[in-house]
């Protein structure tokens, strides 16, 4: 009676009754798993890619084709001409460098330039000292060109208070 009662069981053992797992019970339930945190994960990229694309917000009328306001126009900038200027550079002793600069100043509204043009001794004699300062090598390659007009623009800045100017503009710069 033993031995029935120790095949009975070893029987139900391999039908999955009597609460053992086997691992084709395991392996089913991974599946769902799989199923479960992957579904949520590709809903959330379709939506990203919708969204990304357009098409969900065409879709919600979020669109933004409607009527668009009307932008003000901006007063074209006025350009005022700063005279050509030749300066010696900081070469060193016994050698002799120039640098002749024209530029002009961007300003954008008449009464700047207006200010720019009462103001101009005054940032001649700016741009001169400032250049006066500068060796050879410092005018070398657009790095060198782009410091030289943020100088320049904040030393105009300084003499047009409380006026404004945008840029300033090279018409030439020739380092001899």
């Amino acid at each position: 009676m033993a031995g029935v009662k120790a095949g009975q069981a070893h029987g139900r053992a391999e039908a999955g009754e009597g609460g053992d797992a086997t691992p084709a019970d395991t392996k089913g339930g991974g599946k769902r798993r799989l199923v479960l945190l992957a579904l949520p994960a590709l809903l959330a990229a379709g939506v990203a890619g919708l969204w990304f694309s357009g098409t969900l917000q065409h879709l919600l009328g979020m669109s933004g084709n409607g009527p668009k306001p009307m932008a003000l126009a901006a007063p074209p900038p006025v350009f005022v001409t700063i005279p050509v200027m030749i300066a010696n550079l900081n070469a060193g002793p016994g050698r002799q460098s120039f640098v002749k600069l024209g530029a002009k100043l961007e300003v954008p509204t008449p009464a700047d330039a207006k200010r720019a043009e009462q103001a101009m001794p005054r940032i001649v004699d700016l741009f001169q000292t400032y250049l006066r300062e500068m060796r050879p090598r410092d005018f070398r390659g657009s790095e060198g060109t782009w410091r030289l007009r943020e100088a320049l623009l904040a030393r105009a800045a300084i003499a047009l208070a409380p006026g404004r100017v945008r840029d300033v503009l090279f018409t030439e710069i020739l380092v001899q």
